[in-house]
């Protein structure tokens, strides 16, 4: 008798603690903003193409860095030698290299007599010295040294030769299908060749995964050799353009003057390449063209942030009553200038869902559009996991509380 009055009572507290909710096919729709008419959004923007701000560089493009959408297009494809700008391949590698820990900052790079031969842009190595990598940066970045970037490039690979061959495997990897590179240092030799849409493209890999080499491109002046040798940088948007970031300048006598300048204002990040300009100052000022098009005509709208919470939802026969909802990653859209009150949100979720549930489940999504268009779908996923109730967690819960209540 007292087994069976037991068994009662524990069925009993385990009704009143888990109520059963009823499946239901209704969704949970919740919506912001105002419905407008069809505007064009990131999805649909279209590159400007009719070289209406009167480019005389022979190619030229501007991206958005986080979306890669292709704003302004000047025969962007058209292969070009990039002299000095090829370094952003190099410094891409040697970043890679640091966050695989195959090299640290800290490390001490040797210089060969080969690197110490090369001519141009150089901070004058000598064979009997070692710089560190943080060193080798900072000059390849500010100077564009390019006895620095052989020494790196032999450091890593071995030799130019294997280094240059890394180089070449990266742009197919990243869809640079303009590019072939010959060297690491951009000095002009046949055959060693990019288009500006290709320089964007490992511009973009370079700040959106290496964020932290700014550090380096923003540096307007500094010294190395306990001060003995004096940088100043060859980018002179640094000291003239606000927001700007970097990036990579270069020139040649056949190459002409090449840029790649990143800038961001309003987290609106943007980079404009400029190739073939006609002289230094006709490339900074083509590259201000392109950045002053995009901060007045472009906004960036963040959707949403990894790990951000949503609400909580019912579970349906599971060990807790409600599991926790978030987006599954962040991300962020290109939209026109002036448009982000009318972006609209819906959000489709279950009013409960069946146990068991485990974190990172899809659960839902949300829908974020600009008048008819789709700018971008999120998936709502679980942030916690919920077993389903079985009899004996069913009593493991039920004599818990009891032990809880005796306290």
């Amino acid at each position: 008798m007292l087994k069976k009055l037991l068994c009662l009572f524990i069925l009993f507290t385990i009704s009143l603690s888990y109520t059963s909710v009823s499946a239901s096919d209704s969704l949970y729709v919740w919506s912001s903003g105002v419905e407008t008419s069809a505007v064009p959004t990131s999805s649909v923007i279209n590159a400007q193409n009719d070289n209406s701000l009167n480019l005389t560089c022979g190619s030229a493009v501007l991206i958005e860095q986080n979306t890669g959408t292709v704003l302004y297009d000047h025969n962007m494809h058209e292969q070009l030698r990039p002299a000095s700008v090829t370094k952003v391949m190099t410094i891409l590698l040697i970043m890679e290299a640091i966050d695989n820990g195959t090299i640290s900052l800290q490390d001490n790079v040797p210089c060969s007599e080969n690197a110490s031969s090369m001519g141009g842009s150089q901070i004058w190595l000598d064979p009997t010295e070692t710089l560190t990598v943080d060193e080798m940066l900072k000059a390849i970045c500010v100077v564009s040294a390019n006895d620095c970037c052989v020494a790196m490039a032999e450091y890593i690979a071995g030799s130019q030769e294997l280094f240059v061959e890394r180089m070449n495997t990266r742009a197919k990897e990243l869809g640079m299908n303009d590019t072939t590179f010959k060297n690491c240092h951009g000095l002009d030799e046949d055959g060693h060749v990019t288009s500006s849409y290709d320089i964007a493209l490992m511009s973009r890999e370079l700040m959106t995964k290496h964020p932290s080499i700014t550090n380096y491109t923003t540096i307007w002046m500094d010294t190395l050799r306990d001060g003995k040798s004096q940088l100043v940088n060859t980018n002179k948007l640094l000291r003239n353009y606000q927001g700007c970031t970097g990036l990579k300048t270069g020139s040649t006598s056949t190459a002409l003057f090449n840029l790649s300048a990143t800038a961001t204002r309003d987290n609106l990040s943007l980079i404009a390449v400029v190739m073939r300009g006609e002289t230094g100052a006709i490339r900074f000022a083509e590259a201000q063209k392109l950045l002053d098009y995009g901060f007045s005509n472009f906004e960036y709208y963040s959707c949403a942030n990894t790990g951000d919470i949503l609400k909580d939802i019912l579970v349906e026969k599971g060990t807790v009553k409600n599991v926790t909802v978030g987006f599954k990653y962040e991300t962020g859209v290109l939209i026109p200038k002036g448009q982000r009150e009318n972006i609209t949100t819906t959000i489709v979720l279950p009013d409960s869902v069946p146990a068991p549930v485990n974190k990172g489940d899809k659960l839902g999504e949300v829908i974020f559009k600009l008048g008819e268009e789709t700018l971008s779908t999120i998936d709502l996923i679980s942030t916690g996991t919920v077993k389903k109730i079985s009899f004996p967690n069913m009593l493991t819960h039920v004599f818990s509380k009891w032990f809880n209540l005796l306290r």
